[in-house]
């Protein structure tokens, strides 16, 4: 008899093997076979996991390789996503102890009186002592995959916590990178100021000196007043956006504004160029996409959760061990032992709260579906930007430092000009200004070429495959 239940019971948990997840695929998404402005084409591989290099080391920057690695040590915001990433491992654990049986152990020591009027006895109080030890087994049979899609979707949560970490990081870099390149731009333009404001102050010693034995007018020493003024004007401009940047990247990299400092400096950085791979490899590498499909994923497996409601649930219970009135308790005839009770748990009727379940996990699954798709245009487009910026820039760069040599050469004859009586100084202001504005431009120039490069990096999932390295001026 005993064999015949044990044989029920291991037949039916070995049924338990039906799965109610909808057995879909993320999105398709047509992958044009290169960017319209770089790559050839080449088959996908997963590789979302993989290390993608110290990629900020190209520019060959110590103080920015220094900072990015403080961003791991003591940003808050890469401290939160740690953070919620350990949440996902321990609620996957969690979910995964549902797999495996629950025991619980009792033990328990009384002294009673037993009532001389009870009903069955032999009508004589007694005082008696009773012992009592053993366990119990509880065992949830999976019969439509709730446990396992459980499982599967708090995996999948797991994971997308871990693309959120890379995601994050990724991002963080980037910004530091792009804030700090910007800040080196500043420095550039105030080094050109420091310049510019110390010829205008010659200019306006000479203007001076001419307006005093008559030779040059008021006119002509108001606008070198002028131009001075202006010049001095806008590097104060400068001080004050550097600084902005300077607290930027305190924060970035966990330290307080006020204890934390760049020290300025004109430099030449290297300036790679990262190719882009391939429009397939996009897909494989960028941390916010593998976050958007394995959410995607655990939204999936939720909907199995939510139909398996639907069906009963099916507990198999076992218990067992000693009792006596005395010691010793652990003997033959002192056990007990119960197989049982196989239970089933089923609503009739629940005014359709299960099926709205299921319903708000297929809309669920929708949504994340579209955003999943959303990404992937996005980071398509954030790809075609970057390539088409970073090769404009170049084309521009060439053409703004012909521009620069230019209006230097411009100014350079307008004073020559002024000095020998041949020009008007209005001519030389307007040189003047011409020839700032285009280094500033030069400068500019630069520091946004950076910065593309660098959006195409963050677009690209952080990695590159080849580098070749040329000056830039900022």
């Amino acid at each position: 008899m005993r064999a015949r239940v044990w044989g029920s019971v291991l037949l039916v948990i070995a049924s338990a093997g039906c799965s109610l997840q909808p057995d879909r695929a993320p999105p398709e998404i047509a992958v044009p076979p290169a960017f319209k402005h770089d790559g050839p084409w080449r088959n996908a591989n997963p590789s979302d996991r993989e290390v993608r290099g110290s990629w900020w080391e190209a520019f060959g920057d110590p103080l920015l390789n220094d900072l990015v690695v403080r961003i791991d040590a003591a940003n808050p915001t890469l401290e939160a996503a740690l953070a919620n990433r350990d949440r996902a491992l321990a609620a996957m654990r969690e979910a995964g102890a549902d797999r495996l049986p629950t025991i619980t152990a009792t033990a328990q020591a009384s002294r009673e009186r037993l009532s001389g009027g009870r009903p069955i006895g032999p009508g004589v109080p007694i005082e008696t002592n009773q012992y009592l030890a053993g366990a119990s087994l509880a065992y949830e049979i999976d019969l439509w995959g709730r446990v396992r899609n459980a499982v599967a979707a708090s995996r999948a949560d797991a994971s997308a916590a871990e693309a959120n970490v890379e995601a994050v990081r990724l991002s963080l870099r980037a910004t530091l990178a792009d804030t700090y390149f910007r800040l080196r731009g500043l420095d550039a333009e105030q080094a050109l100021l420091q310049r510019t404001v110390a010829a205008y102050e010659r200019a306006s010693r000479l203007i001076g000196d001419r307006y005093d034995v008559g030779i040059a007018s008021g006119v002509d020493r108001s606008r070198a007043a002028s131009q001075l003024a202006d010049a001095r004007a806008r590097a104060e401009a400068i001080a004050g956006e550097r600084a902005a940047l300077e607290h930027s990247i305190a924060i970035l990299v966990g330290e307080v504004p006020s204890s934390f400092g760049i020290e300025r400096a004109e430099q030449r950085v290297s300036l790679p160029r990262f190719t882009p791979g391939v429009p397939s490899a996009l897909l494989e590498r960028r941390p916010d996409i593998a976050r958007a499909q394995r959410e995607l994923s655990a939204a999936n497996a939720r909907i199995g959760v939510a139909r398996a409601a639907l069906y009963p649930d099916l507990t198999l219970g076992l218990s067992g061990g000693v009792q006596a009135v005395q010691a010793p308790i652990f003997s033959a005839p002192n056990t007990f032992w119960a197989l049982g009770p196989l239970s089933s748990l089923a609503a009739l009727f629940d005014g359709g709260r299960r099926r709205a379940r299921v319903d708000i996990s297929e809309a669920a699954y929708r949504r994340l579906a579209a955003d999943y798709r959303a990404t992937v245009l996005d980071a398509f487009r954030e790809v075609e930007d970057a390539l088409a910026r970073t090769n404009a820039l170049e084309r521009q760069s060439q053409q703004q430092s012909q521009a620069a040599t230019a209006a230097a050469r411009t100014e350079e004859l307008a004073l020559i000009r002024y000095r020998d009586g041949a020009a008007d100084y209005l001519d030389v202001v307007t040189a003047q200004t011409a020839a700032l504005n285009a280094q500033q431009a030069s400068i500019d120039v630069q520091v946004n070429r950076q910065r593309a490069v660098i959006a195409l990096v963050r677009a690209v999932g952080g990695g590159y495959s080849e580098t070749r390295n040329s000056p830039s001026s900022s």
